[in-house]
């Protein structure tokens, strides 16, 4: 697959970022001519430092999705264009409802329009989230789970998707929707839970502090970045994916304290306490929630590889290093 893009031109939207800076510098190692826009906006988790190593070989616009008419100029003549700009936190989805609809939905339009306008021919990769499935009817959750969003977020990122099959299916814009479930791994946002919860307990055990574990019966899966960046790439290069809604998933199903437990474990020491989810959170909680991700390996001949044990190992390694960079 390294072929298929060496010397490709490549655009990938919320490049600063967890995900985003994670498939830059793989798509560099493979010879790909990277653009990447950002907008740094604090809460949103973009930071220079996370491309520090491949700074001299991409192409890096600071400017926001949701300006259109900068979205002309940066689509034009790309090759592909992994579409990961978004505002990720559920709660605050809820309090600042019409951002998330600027950035989840509307920018997401104006996106496409762009493509539409100067560059039709451009190969597109979405990534989604989980959300959009809501509370599941039945576990695992395939792409047949009927959509039931419980928050802003996931009807706003239900739209984005909605716009990238149809621009697909009407105007022949080659688009592929990935549905993440928990990314784990460097570079992940630490400084507060706006991103994964998973972050906010990583901080603080590194701080020699008690983190919280709501609730703590909840089943969940995790993928690890790497694996994640895989099948954007899978996603991207294989005809196969276009037009397709595909889920991704973990190796393994764990709860949220048995979680707790092996990341204590794994960092040596550490301490936590389970509570209740507070009144705003519970409502809008998913429960139990892991996929089925069997689409992903037999369309893209895809799975996650990284064992949770060694991806929590890697990440809690990589934050030791650089703790304060992250706060």
């Amino acid at each position: 697959m390294q072929a298929a893009f060496k010397n490709k031109k490549v655009l990938i939207t919320g490049g600063l970022g967890f995900i985003g800076s994670n498939l830059a510098r793989r798509l560099v190692r493979m010879g790909a001519r990277v653009t990447i826009v950002d907008s740094l906006i604090p809460e949103y988790g973009g930071s220079l430092f996370n491309i520090r190593e491949i700074a001299d070989r991409v192409n890096l616009n600071i400017s926001d999705v949701r300006d259109p008419h900068g979205l002309a100029y940066l689509v034009k003549d790309q090759q592909y264009l992994f579409n990961l700009a978004g505002q990720t936190s559920h709660l605050d989805s809820m309090r600042t409802p019409f951002v998330d609809l600027e950035i989840n939905s509307r920018a997401q339009l104006s996106i496409l329009e762009a493509c539409r306008q100067v560059n039709p021919e451009i190969k597109i990769v979405f990534a989604s989230t989980r959300q959009v499935y809501g509370k599941p009817c039945y576990l695992p959750v395939d792409e047949k789970h009927p959509l039931q969003p419980v928050d802003v977020n996931g009807i706003n990122k239900l739209s984005g998707e909605w716009y990238h099959l149809v621009y697909n299916d009407v105007y022949g814009i080659r688009s592929s929707v990935l549905r993440l479930t928990n990314t784990i791994g460097p570079c992940m946002r630490i400084k507060d839970a706006r991103q994964t919860f998973l972050g906010i307990w990583i901080r603080l055990l590194l701080e020699d502090k008690s983190f919280e574990v709501w609730g703590g019966d909840q089943l969940r899966d995790f993928t690890y970045v790497d694996d994640c960046t895989a099948a954007l790439l899978m996603a991207a290069h294989n005809e196969a994916a276009v037009g397709r809604v595909i889920n991704l998933g973990g190796s393994e199903t764990i709860s949220l304290r048995a979680l707790a437990d092996l990341l204590v474990q794994q960092y040596g020491r550490g301490r936590y306490t389970v509570r209740a989810y507070p009144d705003e959170r519970l409502k809008i909680d998913i429960g139990d929630y892991y996929s089925d991700f069997s689409l992903a390996r037999s369309l893209l001949g895809w799975e996650p590889r990284e064992p949770l044990t060694r991806a929590l190992a890697k990440t809690l390694a990589y934050f030791q290093e650089h703790l304060e960079v992250y706060l």
